[in-house]
């Protein structure tokens, strides 16, 4: 199958996409498009029981969606999800036949956050990694599964530590709240991740969904709590504030390699309200 943004190649029973995406590897309508022609072809047979999902960018994972085309990218979920909605689209990904990993080298905030927590695991870069739900820096709810997914592995204190100061958080401290499964070196990441893919997808076809299943039914939300989020999302970029506080940051910089991607965490605390 041909993707305009995912580089793919296989491995017996394991899937690699890396996201290729210029410049930053945002999250837009091709991007949104690709994803769910890769869904429907892992829910359509056992060909890949893994995917590993990385970055061909060193700097960016993926920073965020691209803001110019929200509702461009929303109708495409729609084609899977049946809703206008990127959060009901990404769940789909966490209950898809196969098992997902992130191998995540750079910056990974907003909707990119989201990714790879809909993925069933995440192991960073400890040099490079960043992690961030900047949203309410913006005046927005994460619309996309950030709350649903944070607050479970969090628990209440931590969840609301990172989705309200909305600032930057590296792989060790990642790791130690329960963001990702494991930090690690650089130089390590990859072959680790190639190592337990490969080990998973020897295993039983029948027994990785089972058990995928069964976890998730204990900890993956209801769709009816997506939907909420996805809806606060939508109306709320249609707030007057928000929409200043957008463009302020688009005439920064923003959706661009510039610092301003590279530090976002720090230009949030200088907007117009």
């Amino acid at each position: 199958m041909e993707f305009e943004t995912l580089r793919t190649r296989s491995d017996g029973r394991v899937l690699f996409a890396e996201i290729d995406s210029a410049p930053i590897n945002l999250l837009g309508t091709s991007m949104v498009r690709d994803l769910v022609s890769l869904i429907r072809m892992l829910d359509s047979g056992d060909n890949y029981r893994v995917v590993v999902f990385s970055s061909a960018n060193p700097q960016f994972f993926i920073p965020h969606v691209d803001v110019t085309e929200v509702q461009e990218y929303r109708r495409e979920a729609a084609e899977l999800a049946g809703e206008a909605s990127l959060g009901l689209l990404l769940r789909r990904l966490s209950t898809t036949r196969a098992v997902t990993i992130a191998q995540i080298d750079g910056r990974v905030r907003g909707a990119g956050s989201e990714f790879v927590l809909a993925c069933d695991m995440q192991f960073a870069s400890r040099e490079h990694a960043v992690f961030a739900q900047p949203e309410a820096g913006v005046g927005l709810v994460p619309g996309a599964g950030g709350v649903q997914h944070l607050a479970r592995a969090m628990g209440r204190g931590r969840a609301l530590e990172v989705l309200l100061s909305a600032d930057d958080y590296d792989a060790d401290l990642a790791e130690r709240y329960g963001w990702i499964n494991r930090a690690m070196p650089a130089a390590d990441l990859p072959q680790f991740v190639a190592s337990i893919a490969r080990r998973i997808a020897n295993f039983p076809q029948q027994a990785l969904e089972d058990i995928k299943g069964r976890v998730n039914a204990i900890t993956l939300a209801d769709t009816a709590d997506f939907r909420i989020d996805s809806d606060l999302f939508g109306a709320a970029m249609r707030n007057p504030v928000v929409m200043r506080r957008m463009q302020a940051l688009l005439a920064r910089g923003m959706q661009t390699p510039g610092d301003l991607e590279h530090n976002f965490g720090r230009e949030l605390t200088n907007l117009p309200e």
